[in-house]
Formats: C-alpha cells, structure tokens, sequence
C-alpha cells in the first residue's frame, strides 16, 4: 500500500497538506524551523524513529485504522513519549486555558447569569476525569509498554487490562458542548461564547483523535510484543 507521507516529503508540506498535524508533530517533541527538510531529515536530527513518526502521522492522515501488521517496526518507546506528550498538552496548557476562557465567557457583566458555577462546576469535573485517566496511563500503562519493549514480562499486568478499563473521556466534553449551545440563555455579545465552543469542538476532535492512537494504534503494537514475548518462553 502507498502511504500518504513518506521520509522523502518535506515536514512543512505535512503541516500544509493536513494542519491537524501540526499538533502531531509537536507532541514528537518536534519543532518549527523545518526549512525545506525530508521528514527523515527532520527525525534524524532530533532523535526520533522515523518508521514510527511516519506510522502515526499516515493512521491520523489516511483514518483507516490500521497499520498493516507492522508493528515490528514501531519504537513502542517513541509512541509512548508521543502519548506522554499530548497528556501534558492537554492538562498543561489545553484544558486550562479552554477553563479560562470559559470563565471569561459564563462571567461577562452583561451575562448577570446564574449558571456560570453550574458550567465551572461541569467543567472542572470532567478536567478531573481526565487527569486520573491520565494519570494511570503515564504512571501503570506506559511504563508497563516500555518493559515490554525492554524484552520483560510482566505476569501481573498485560495490555488488555488497560483495554478493558479504557473509558470515553471526550463524551462529558461533548455534553458541555451540547448544554452550551442548547441552554446557554446568551445576552449581548456573543463573541466570547462563540470562541469558548469553537475551542471546545476543538478539543472534543483533538481527543477523539488521541483516544484512537491508543486504541487502534498503540494497544495492538503493544498487544504484538507481549504475544511475541509470550511465544518465546
């Protein structure tokens, strides 16, 4: 099969031809600057398995889903320090800064509503449901990957554990969306509001998008290794 992306484009032309994987490329803990550089250029001088950088951005780009039973070249080590890094750009900057502007937009004076704790409230809870997710994937799930990938099993733990308890966390971003845009009794301007739902839809797609690298994407590649480390006992 004939991959969108391959090493020999250029890592602007990504960013050109899919803007959605400006975000991607950033979480690889790449920069801007790229100038007329191939993606293996760009890989090689930061360090990064260009293998998998081009297996994660082509399952975003082409949504099939797949990845063609070729986990054996997938750096389980590199998609767990992707992962790792849009965790932290979800609750370090994403998911506060969307909080922020939510408070600006329930606070305006003209607004005089009483609603705005109930929508902070919502808000804050789901931020939380988030974190602990999070926060289990970073602490058992991933490191559990990265032993993997050091050749170590674990007889306490395997993947689908974490599959089974892999909950929905964009649904209660959807229902504040949904409440926003239905019951939000608007005043005066609405420009604020307007901007707080865009980042919002924003957000829901950026996390629909992330659960599936985990779920169609991550899992199986790890899935691969544990019945290859399995077979060899």
């Amino acid at each position: 099969m004939q991959h969108k992306f391959s090493a020999n484009h250029k890592m602007s032309d990504l960013i050109n031809e899919n803007h959605s994987l400006l975000l991607v490329i950033s979480r690889f803990g790449l920069h801007l600057g790229f100038g007329d550089k191939k993606v293996c250029e760009v890989c090689q001088t930061n360090g990064i398995d260009c293998n998998t950088f081009l297996a994660v951005v082509n399952f975003l780009s082409e949504e099939n889903f797949e990845i063609e039973n070729s986990y054996e070249n997938i750096s389980i080590d590199t998609v767990v320090d992707y992962l790792k890094n849009a965790h932290n750009y979800f609750l370090d900057f994403k998911l506060p800064s969307l909080r922020n502007k939510l408070l600006e937009a329930v606070n305006q004076p003209a607004q005089n509503l009483p609603y705005g704790l109930i929508f902070m409230k919502f808000f804050d809870e789901y931020v939380s449901e988030v974190q602990k997710h999070m926060e289990y994937e970073n602490d058992t799930v991933f490191k559990y990957a990265k032993m993997l990938a050091a050749g170590k099993l674990d007889p306490n733990y395997s993947i689908a554990i974490f599959q089974e308890r892999h909950n929905d966390i964009d649904s209660k971003l959807e229902e504040l969306k949904n409440i926003l845009i239905k019951y939000y009794p608007d005043k005066g301007s609405n420009h604020l509001l307007t901007e707080v739902l865009f980042d919002i839809l924003s957000c829901e797609i950026d996390i629909i998008s992330h659960n599936k690298v985990e779920d169609y994407f991550f899992i199986p590649a790890v899935e691969a290794i544990e019945r290859k480390l399995n077979a060899a006992q």
